[in-house]
């Protein structure tokens, strides 16, 4: 989301330098929700963050545009993008013509613009900063802090199950289907899988054990992404651990080392909804896997799982490539053993 409600995402390329002295070097520009946020040319590590509300112009009316993020000489960003220049303008006259001016209400609409800013900022700062928050953590960070939710989780689930041939059988696993990062599996897991920040899926020992068929743990896998599709696992942690933790994120700053303390349990307690048929049944087929073994995990007479069944991508006939072969299958059923 952007400060602009016509906006869900406004992206544009700049020249940015950092001092006086430095040369000016192609950036990506992202117009955010309360910052301007500048990466580098491949959109992979910010460089900086401006508050739109902040946004100082240098020409105005001129081409290309060039803002700063104070009145202090330096640091500057031009931009030709007419989309994004627009958005800024916009951005800048509204809180313009939110300021007080001299007349005869300026104490009411001084005060008017106190309560706004209050309000504005107890109601909807704190949402924009933990989004950003949640957004802009680089991969590094996510993975970290999903490993240490994952040892947090230990205390409820026990520790990651692990042997030689499992885990060689976990990696195979992963390659496999699609987006998929890191599978863990844990002797005492929650009934439907969690996936962590870090895009790591946690599944508990049953999605393997006494299991006839590897498709059943690959469409567990499936299921539990594509129940989490569209929601940054980063951000209901950030909700939970609170705004200090997202600022120190947007800072660079380190984390606590207990900062997760707790919230492995919270996991735990979540049941999140299963997705519906059609969205499941699309997901197999674009994993190239048969849905049949999954519906009959969730119930063995097949009754309530019927349109998995029935809409199977591979009815009748052999999925693209098997999901795991025979040796590490077996090797996989035996990884809490």
């Amino acid at each position: 989301m952007t400060a602009l409600p016509q906006y869900e995402r406004l992206e544009a390329l700049g020249l940015w330098r950092e001092t006086a002295e430095a040369q000016r070097r192609e950036v990506i520009v992202s117009f955010g929700d309360a910052t301007l946020v500048i990466f580098d040319g491949r959109a992979e590590r910010p460089l900086a963050h401006w508050s739109l509300a902040a946004l100082v112009r240098h020409n105005p009316g001129r081409r290309p545009a060039v803002f700063a993020p104070s009145e202090e000489p330096g640091e500057d960003l031009e931009i030709e993008d007419e989309a994004m220049i627009a958005a800024i303008e916009k951005v800048q006259a509204a809180l313009e013509a939110a300021q007080p001016h001299p007349g005869r209400l300026r104490g009411w609409l001084t005060a008017a613009a106190v309560v706004g800013a209050l309000v504005l900022g107890a109601v909807w700062l704190p949402s924009a900063l933990v989004e950003q928050a949640a957004r802009i953590a680089p991969a590094a960070t996510r993975a970290e802090i999903g490993r240490a939710i994952l040892a947090d989780m230990t205390r409820q689930t026990g520790s990651p199950c692990h042997s030689t041939g499992g885990d060689e059988a976990l990696v195979a696993l992963t390659d496999r289907l699609p987006g998929t990062a890191q599978i863990v599996i844990v002797p005492r897991g929650r009934e439907s899988g969690i996936v962590l920040p870090g895009n790591i899926v946690v599944l508990g020992r049953e999605a393997v054990t006494g299991r006839e068929t590897p498709e059943v743990i690959a469409g567990m896998v499936i299921a539990t992404e594509l129940a989490e599709r569209g929601r940054n696992p980063m951000r209901p942690f950030l909700d939970w651990a609170g705004l200090g933790t997202s600022l120190r994120l947007l800072a660079g700053a380190q984390l606590p080392e207990d900062v997760v303390k707790g919230y492995g349990k919270v996991l735990m307690q979540d049941t999140p909804q299963r997705p519906d048929d059609e969205s499941l049944l699309r997901a197999f087929a674009a994993a190239g896997v048969s849905s049949t073994p999954y519906a009959y995990a969730l119930d063995p007479t097949g009754e309530s799982v019927l349109p998995l069944i029935e809409g199977d991508p591979f009815l009748g006939r052999s999925a693209p490539r098997p999901v795991l072969d025979e040796a590490r299958w077996i090797a996989l059923q035996d990884i809490c053993n």
